[in-house]
């Protein structure tokens, strides 16, 4: 940087774009104040507790939590096989079939085996 030059440095390609907003009520922001103080920073200042609080967030540990499956794909078949289930019965009764359930009795015992290797994927992956 030229000594002739006066201001902030320039950011260049690492400009922050991203803007977040936080809300403290009077508990956290006394633990916040502490926190400054602690720093020997003056929470009154302008520019004090940005840079604090992107140091503590993107320096600290953090764990990563296990996450449930994604179960959309799983959901999308279910609806699918309740549509299939749907349709047959309403072509059974607009039949007027003595018996609907004896031709339905495979088909859900298909579905509910196809239901059942659905929910093993799921839970494999």
């Amino acid at each position: 940087m030229d000594s002739g030059k006066r201001g902030r440095k320039r950011l260049g390609n690492r400009k922050r774009w991203h803007n977040v907003m936080l809300r403290f009520n009077d508990a956290e922001y006394e633990k916040l104040r502490a926190i400054c103080e602690s720093y020997d920073l003056d929470i009154s200042q302008r520019g004090t507790i940005s840079p604090l609080l992107r140091r503590m967030v993107l320096n600290g540990k953090t764990e990563e939590k296990e996450r449930l499956p994604d179960t959309s794909e799983l959901a999308y078949h279910i609806n699918r096989i309740g549509n299939n289930i749907n349709q047959l019965v309403k072509l059974a009764h607009h039949k007027n079939l003595r018996n609907p359930n004896g031709n339905l009795d495979a088909e859900i015992k298909r579905t509910n085996e196809l239901l059942y290797e659905l929910l093993e994927i799921t839970m494999k992956a």
